[in-house]
């Protein structure tokens, strides 16, 4: 019987401890976030959701890559991300990319995280690279980047004009066939 009073003991204490480790930490405040962290190598580009050949269709979608780089003492493990675009003159957001978590894992301090891409999840439907180059429905676009870090609220990090660089290769034509020519005997 003391055996088991002592392994429940044991139990609620170590569960006690750990529920204060975790759950009982205070969420950082923007400026403490804002402090913590670097965003470096950003990229704004379009990039291809959907291709396909025949008939000619391609769906182009904004997207942001970036890195972090750890301005702190200690390793940040704990972060998401969440890039808002819209269309300028546009009241209404084109859409959303979100990352629950760093790829990668953590990073240690004054290091720097794998580059991280968040895509829009709508875009702009066209036939070929050149369509999007001169279609009216391809506006400039920008990119707000949110991050929220151990039960933060969203906190606005940066706000980028996405660039009309296109990341995308339409493959090459398939030659022609050249026909055989019979010859008789």
């Amino acid at each position: 019987m003391k055996k088991m009073l002592l392994v429940k003991t044991l139990i609620i204490t170590v569960f006690i401890v750990a529920l204060i480790q975790t759950g009982c930490q205070k969420a950082p405040s923007p400026e403490e976030l804002k402090a913590s962290l670097e965003i470096v190598d950003v990229e704004t580009k379009w990039v291809k959701k959907y291709y396909q050949p025949w008939p000619s269709k391609l769906t182009l979608v904004p997207a942001i890559s970036f890195r972090i780089k750890n301005l702190t003492e200690k390793a940040i493990r704990h972060m998401s991300f969440e890039a808002v675009f819209r269309f300028i003159d546009d009241t209404e957001t084109l859409g959303e990319g979100f990352l629950p978590g760093l790829p990668g894992g953590s990073i240690p301090p004054g290091e720097m995280s794998d580059v991280i891409l968040l895509k829009c999840r709508l875009g702009v439907e066209g036939k070929s690279i050149n369509h999007f180059r001169n279609s009216p429905h391809w506006k400039t676009a920008f990119v707000k980047l949110f991050i929220r870090s151990k039960g933060s609220r969203f906190i606005l990090i940066g706000e980028w004009e996405v660039s009309r660089k296109i990341d995308f290769k339409e493959p090459e034509p398939y030659p022609p066939k050249k026909e055989k020519k019979l010859t008789s005997y």
